[in-house]
């Protein structure tokens, strides 16, 4: 592999775990304290999953946008609109939720989200179908996710 297509790989791989850290920051204050008060659904995982699933879905996150990247650079401008602007709406989704204490209006965030990832994995698919599919994973965890977020809204 070149090394332009190994530093971009870097490039996508750092970007998504800005935005994971962003978020961890944004999550501090609230995970051990006011979320452990929220009443939550049955279907609840425990906390020790969240660390371990969202690592491998910006893993995914990342490879997907590299691989349309070695395809098309960023020409793709629809595209690549839809990867950053789902990667900002997740980002938003834990401010929202544990910065702001807000799980109502994060469901309104959720739910942008979900278009916005849908929409990536269609602009994907032009140029890449294994790309788009590695978005599944994602798109599929923000649906959990929403339910969740709905079930808390609900409970609380």
């Amino acid at each position: 592999m070149a090394m332009r297509n190994i530093l971009a790989l870097i490039g996508f791989i750092a970007a998504c775990f800005a935005v994971s850290a962003l978020g961890a920051l944004a999550t501090a204050n609230s995970v051990g304290t006011w979320y452990q008060t929220l009443a939550k659904p049955s279907f609840n995982p425990p906390d020790w999953i969240f660390g371990p699933v969202w690592t491998t879905l910006y893993v995914l996150i990342a490879i997907s946008g590299w691989r349309v990247w070695r395809k098309t650079g960023f020409s793709d401008h629809k595209a690549f609109a839809a990867y950053g602007g789902q990667l900002l709406l997740n980002l938003l989704w834990s401010v929202l939720f544990f910065g702001f204490r807000q799980p109502a209006i994060a469901m309104v965030d959720l739910i942008v989200l979900w278009i916005t990832i849908g929409a990536n994995m269609i602009l994907f698919a032009r140029h890449d179908r294994p790309a788009a599919l590695l978005l599944a994973p994602y798109l599929l965890w923000v649906s959990f996710a929403g339910i969740l977020n709905v079930a808390i809204v609900v409970l609380n």
